[in-house]
């Protein structure tokens, strides 16, 4: 049995091999160039850089992206058994339908509470 996991086993330790072997040799071989102070700053294009790299994002513009995530996850779940809903129909009756629902109400009342929060208000 363990002939079978020897060519699984033979790839890792020449993947890790090739990995740290390049490593190794970008470290012994790379020009190590002096560091100061106009070498680390920003390059924007010739221009000295005035402001901080990042603008601050409001909290807000986080909690919306998680929340899209959030139910374009659960949507993608939905999907499959929307396609195959008849097959599933045939095999376990009525009972699916009420568990899709049932899926579809939670995500409802999600919807609503993060509604009623005022997530999904800009203006604020």
């Amino acid at each position: 049995m363990t002939e079978n996991y020897l060519p699984v086993l033979l790839q890792i330790v020449l993947a890790g091999g090739f990995a740290g072997a390049t490593l190794l040799l970008s470290v012994l071989l790379g020009k190590s160039a002096k560091r100061n102070v106009i070498k680390d700053s920003a390059y924007e294009c010739g221009m000295l850089p005035l402001s901080e790299g990042q603008p601050r994002f409001s909290v807000k513009f986080y909690v919306v992206a998680m929340l899209f995530v959030l139910f374009d996850i659960e949507v993608v779940f939905l999907y499959p058994g929307a396609v195959i809903y008849k097959d599933y129909l045939a095999t376990f009756g009525v009972g699916i339908a009420w568990a899709a629902l049932g899926f579809i109400s939670i995500l409802g009342v999600a919807f609503l509470y993060a509604w009623r929060k005022g997530v999904l208000n800009w203006k604020n």
